[in-house]
């Protein structure tokens, strides 16, 4: 069984040491919450973690291949969905369009109609972006991840904007990810109510001096 982890991890951003001594551990089929107030380092943690971001020190491996992320960027990208709270949305574009867009660059043949249905979308498949509410450019936001295989799911605020019959979808498709063994990591201000998950508090990792360069 695979797993994910980090040891020891420190990041310096914004002029600042955002978090430090951070280490988490796991295997297939957990989830990890992320809790912490504004400007904690919930987002820049996240970034981290999808490769976007490198560690001052510490690091971070995937049990499979036992070696650092960074070490091979494009594999790890090709395991790992990772969607921010950004809106991705193309206001031109189409539902499908949108969706098929972001997919294809993963793989030549995503699974729309699947993310579609399992997010409730199928009826604006067809609606451009530009007349979709805040609630549904999130599910679409969302859906992608299910276009295309992926093992680890890192979600920023993934809740956002979301009627309490989306965020029923989102606990059904994130249930699903982990019953076939993958990993989910989340950031959330919101309780997604994620049965054995687990719950790294950012705030308890804030350094306790200021760190100059």
């Amino acid at each position: 069984m695979h797993g994910f982890s980090g040891q020891d991890l420190s990041c310096f951003r914004g002029g600042r040491l955002v978090f430090t001594k951070l280490s988490f551990s796991l295997e297939g089929g957990d989830a990890l919450i992320l809790s912490g107030p504004n400007g904690s380092g919930k987002s820049t943690l996240l970034r981290l973690l999808a490769g976007l971001l490198q560690p001052i020190k510490g690091e971070i491996h995937w049990s499979d291949i036992g070696s650092c992320i960074g070490q091979n960027p494009l594999v790890h990208y090709c395991r790992t969905h990772y969607v921010g709270h950004a809106d991705a949305i193309k206001s031109v574009m189409t539902v499908w369009e949108n969706i098929a867009f972001w997919s294809q660059l993963r793989t030549p043949e995503p699974d729309i109609m699947n993310a579609l249905t399992q997010f409730g979308l199928e009826r604006l498949a067809n609606v451009q972006g530009q007349f979709l509410s805040a609630g549904q450019k999130q599910c679409v936001n969302l859906a992608r991840i299910l276009a295309t295989p992926a093992d680890l799911w890192l979600l920023d605020e993934p809740a956002t904007s979301l009627d309490s019959g989306a965020v029923s979808l989102l606990r059904k498709v994130i249930s699903k990810h982990r019953g076939k063994g993958g990993i989910i990591i989340a950031s959330t201000h919101q309780d997604l109510n994620l049965p054995a998950s687990q719950t790294l508090k950012l705030s308890e990792f804030t350094a306790e001096v200021p760190v100059c360069v």
